[in-house]
């Protein structure tokens, strides 16, 4: 299927449980909107993007203390199938119904996928909590939304490798949104919208396609540029400092260098073979 289809398919399921999904939205923490919806598409087309993920060795392996994981962002060298759905998810019709869910004017879809795309994790693997990067690539938008669509089959909350909201902070329990197949998660993100993804503990991979919407202003009148910044989970106090100290540094070396010392390597370069 292309792009068109697949999204005529995400809108109207979309529209279909649209007023409960503002109501949903609303309603969950004030501090951290969020919604999900089951049974996004069809199952049969579920199981093909599953079944077209690259392998592990084919992906981009981000580990560090920060995080554990493989990620691709550059679409053209693996199977069409998984830009059509990234792209599904930028359609006209599928952002304008996200942005009315959600209650933000004129949502603005990242052709580019910066920390977009596609992305796997496996047993022992992770992603601590952290605020995602304030901006798109180029630094003129505001990130406001993180759209995760979960494709693997079979995958119980039990495994791990689901999204957790930390919306009172660490000190707090977290919200568990499990990962499950064909699920779509949408949250906002701002300054203080802190999530991670729980430790995979099942000897399997869980899959995942991602995209962000950003806007020409951002969700709190208190929002600041800050870089992609990571915490330990509670009970690692000392990754935790480690972690805090890393994001000061990090966002020393942005305060002179607006785009940092280097291009981040995960967009999509189009004109690249």
């Amino acid at each position: 299927m292309n792009r068109i289809e697949l999204a005529t398919l995400i809108f109207d399921r979309l529209v279909s449980e649209k007023e409960r999904l503002k109501t949903e939205f609303r309603n969950s923490d004030s501090n951290i909107g969020f919604f999900f919806l089951d049974d996004l598409l069809p199952n049969d087309i579920a199981l093909q993007i599953h079944a077209v993920f690259p392998k592990p060795e084919q992906m981009v392996l981000k580990k560090s203390l920060r995080e554990d994981k493989y990620v691709a962002a550059q679409m053209n060298l693996y199977d069409p199938l998984l830009e059509e759905i990234i792209y599904a998810f930028q359609d006209e019709r599928v952002v304008k119904v996200v942005g009315e869910i959600c209650d933000i004017q004129n949502p603005i879809p990242d052709e580019h996928l910066y920390a977009g795309g596609i992305s796997m994790m496996g047993k022992k693997q992770f992603l601590n909590p952290h605020l995602d990067n304030s901006h798109d690539k180029d630094r003129n938008l505001w990130r406001v939304l993180n759209l995760l669509y979960y494709v693997t089959p079979n995958w119980e909350e039990s495994n791990g490798g689901n999204l957790e909201l930390w919306p009172n902070g660490l000190k707090q329990k977290q919200i568990t949104v499990h990962s499950k197949f064909n699920r779509l998660a949408v949250m906002e993100t701002h300054n203080d919208a802190l999530h991670s993804v729980s430790p995979v503990v099942f000897d399997g991979y869980r899959r995942c396609v991602s995209n962000y919407y950003f806007a020409v202003s951002p969700l709190q009148d208190s929002d600041r540029f800050h870089v992609t910044s990571f915490r330990g989970r509670p009970e690692n106090k000392f990754s935790d400092l480690v972690l805090q100290l890393d994001t000061f540094l990090r966002m020393t070396v942005r305060k002179i260098f607006k785009k940092g010392i280097k291009e981040n390597p995960h967009v999509y370069k189009k004109d690249k073979p």
